[in-house]
């Protein structure tokens, strides 16, 4: 059942014959990287007081949030697994590291999607448990280290270009977990939240449901196309049996620039599903690895 905000998404009728979703942070925008470096994971060593293996955890938190096909995951989920990732480590056992227990976390991300800080302050509210209260408290302070830290980042060469481009024959929403706030301001800095209907953050609930709410069953299967730069943002657009166009990690550049004379018009004339989608996500499949570099057999 739709809660205010996804009604919003439920409420947008098609202007055009067209539809994309696009993703922010590591898509259109170069913000990953220094969110998860200098925001993400220092509160996380610092919150959780992983000083005495500060090391692997930031080994395990890039490898979960940047390098590898949980990328772009929400933030709670990233949080769970980087855990996990850290308790199978030998180092980490041998410097008798105490991790966090986050089981009442996991469950609940098992029974709410709407994965934000105004859920999970609820929760905490609900529960009065001390590693929740972290958890929030945690998730508050990367907010604010994002708000003062991540601005005058433009969108890579040929984002903004690709998204005036689909404008004028699609209708188009950003489809993120990031938080609203940061995504509007980061959308407004740059003039480019003129050029879509919506913007939904994680507060409006999973990918997943921003493309079922705002799209699915008001356009044409083949004619609503997702936009992203993670595994997670290919399911989304799988789940709605919708087509996808990622945005390669490492060769945002190019895939912007391949997707502006190439894959816009393709979308557009019908000639994108099959042979050519099939191309482009071989590529994109191997462009991430499942395992970490320190688990990996031979």
């Amino acid at each position: 059942m739709a809660d205010n905000l996804q009604q919003e998404l439920l409420n947008l009728n098609p202007t055009k014959d067209f539809f994309v979703g696009i993703d922010s942070d590591g898509c259109v925008f170069d913000t990953m990287e220094i969110k998860q470096k200098e925001c993400f994971c220092p509160n996380f060593i610092k919150y959780f007081e992983l000083q005495k293996i500060s090391r692997f955890a930031r080994e395990a938190w890039e490898f979960v949030n940047l390098y590898s096909k949980t990328r772009g995951t929400n933030r709670f989920k990233a949080l769970v697994k980087t855990t996990e990732l850290l308790s199978e480590r030998e180092e980490v056992k041998r410097r008798n590291a105490e991790l966090p227990d986050l089981s009442l976390l996991k469950k609940w991300i098992s029974e709410e999607t709407k994965l934000s800080n105004p859920t999970l302050k609820s929760y905490a509210d609900k529960v009065k448990d001390e590693t929740i209260n972290l958890v929030y408290s945690w998730s508050l302070a990367v907010n604010k280290e994002i708000a003062e830290m991540v601005h005058g980042i433009p969108p890579f060469n040929f984002a903004q270009e690709s998204i005036e481009k689909l404008s004028s024959r699609a209708d188009a929403i950003v489809v993120s977990q990031t938080p609203i706030e940061a995504l509007k301001r980061e959308w407004e800095e740059h003039s480019i939240d003129k050029f879509v209907n919506a913007i939904a953050g994680q507060e409006y609930g999973t990918k997943k449901e921003h493309l079922k709410f705002a799209a699915v069953g008001k356009y044409e299967k083949d004619k609503i196309l997702m936009v992203g730069d993670a595994p997670g943002d290919l399911k989304a657009a799988e789940e709605n049996g919708v087509l996808f166009y990622p945005v390669i990690p490492g060769r945002e550049e190019e895939s912007w620039e391949r997707f502006y004379f190439e894959a816009i018009d393709k979308f557009f004339d019908g000639s994108f599903a099959g042979e050519y989608q099939r191309q482009i996500l071989n590529e994109f499949e191997k462009s991430l690895p499942l395992n970490p570099p320190w688990r990996r057999t031979k």
